[in-house]
């Protein structure tokens, strides 16, 4: 055993030796590495960080929450002709939905508007996500407010002019006084701030934190009746221990009941579950995971023919040196790990070189981007990095270290001369 401890550190010792003269050529070799491993846990992190915040904004949303709407989140068969055809998910279908769809813990009515610019005195915010939405949404998202109180159902229904707003939008228009009972301007009216949210951090596209909220009515009584083109939608929240399957069979049926569509109709609607929205960004995700993967091997592929190339060479200028350790008595095995720890030493030198700047593209990208995406290099993916780094150098090191290791000395001696 003390044998083969005592090969391993003269191996390693005349693996250092040999990068460290020749400087230029270990630079380059590890320069090939550090792309390739750079390459592909960039990508990877990316992708898991995306994933992360995606995850994290759904996840204030119950699973089996659902969204009526004249559009599909995801795939969908129907041809685009027939969706264009489809009427515009309204606020009648809301109350329709209210009032006769049983086993609904919570419903609302949301119109996904444009962005919109919100003034208060001399401070103007543009394109703030202004979202169109009944009071129930407080109870489906889970809303927690920092300051006042969120729009009642009073409110909500006689369409009032009040507003709540996210922590980053009231910050950038009050500062630190107080928002509450604040007149701002939105679409060209006034409204009065009753409310802040708590601060989120995480969103899906622009964090809760940027975006504001009034009630649906208010916005109905000057956009004929809400839609003018933009789409709406009901926000339905089953109870909890419903049958999900069921729930989803009634709703369909009450809606085509109320659209008087015939038997032999199709639905003019889709029924969206946050849980197949969650397994369609899943699938999304894996697809990025594979073509970050495709893309970046090709760049690790190329490091990795530039080490061997370079162990290559390395057994060729040093074979007289071989064949004087093996006529000193010097094992192959000892040729062997002298070669394989020198190959290994490069790629795992130049893989944490690579993970070095993802991790500093990390802290640049979170300064830049603050509090709206959150990127995220964990240390699955730091593991990963150094595993493929240590495996590329065995793949990349075993033929040169096995070819130096069967030099015959007397060759080696007569060719080195």
């Amino acid at each position: 055993m003390l044998v083969y401890l005592r090969v391993f550190k003269e191996s390693f010792s005349f693996a250092l030796n040999a990068l460290r003269n020749n400087k230029l050529r270990t630079f380059l070799s590890l320069l090939g590495v550090t792309v390739g491993i750079f390459s592909i846990i960039a990508v990877l992190a990316a992708v898991d960080s995306l994933d992360r915040n995606i995850k994290e904004s759904l996840s204030g949303l119950d699973k089996n929450t659902i969204y009526l709407s004249k559009y599909s989140f995801g795939p969908t068969e129907v041809p685009r002709w027939k969706r264009d055809n489809f009427p515009q998910t309204d606020y009648d279908d809301y109350e329709y939905i209210r009032r006769n769809v049983p086993n609904i813990a919570a419903s609302a009515y949301v119109i996904f508007g444009g962005n919109e610019t919100v003034r208060y005195q001399a401070e103007t915010v543009v394109g703030v996500n202004v979202t169109p939405v009944s009071n129930e949404i407080y109870e489906i998202e889970d809303f927690k407010i920092e300051k006042g109180r969120f729009y009642s159902e009073l409110e909500s229904d006689t369409g009032a002019p009040v507003i709540v707003v996210g922590s980053n939008l009231a910050e950038n228009l009050f500062s630190d006084a107080n928002p509450i009972g604040k007149e701002v301007r939105v679409y060209g009216r006034k409204l009065t701030v009753i409310g802040v949210l708590k601060k989120v951090g995480n969103g899906l596209g622009d964090s809760p934190d940027d975006r504001a909220y009034v009630p649906s009515n208010f916005v109905r009584r000057f956009r004929n009746g809400g839609v003018d083109g933009l789409p709406g939608a009901v926000i339905i929240k089953p109870e909890a221990g419903a049958d999900i399957g069921a729930f989803e069979e009634v709703l369909k049926q009450k809606i085509r009941a109320f659209r008087g569509l015939k038997a032999d109709e199709d639905d003019d609607f889709f029924v969206n579950k946050i849980a197949g929205l969650v397994s369609f960004v899943d699938a999304i995700i894996g697809t990025l995971n594979l073509v970050g993967w495709v893309i970046s091997g090709f760049s690790l592929l190329v490091g990795g023919f530039g080490i061997a190339n370079i162990m290559f060479v390395s057994v060729k200028e040093r074979t007289n040196l071989i064949g004087i350790q093996k006529s000193l008595g010097a094992k192959n095995r000892f040729i062997l790990f002298q070669f394989l720890f020198e190959a290994v030493i490069l790629a795992v030198v130049g893989g944490l070189v690579g993970l070095l700047f993802v991790w500093i593209t990390s802290i640049i990208m979170n300064g830049v981007v603050g509090d709206s995406f959150n990127f995220v290099l964990s240390f699955g993916n730091m593991f990963l990095g150094f595993m493929l780094s240590t495996f590329i150098g065995l793949i990349s090191g075993v033929i040169p270290a096995i070819s130096a290791s069967k030099l015959d000395p007397v060759e080696a001696i007569r060719t080195g001369m």
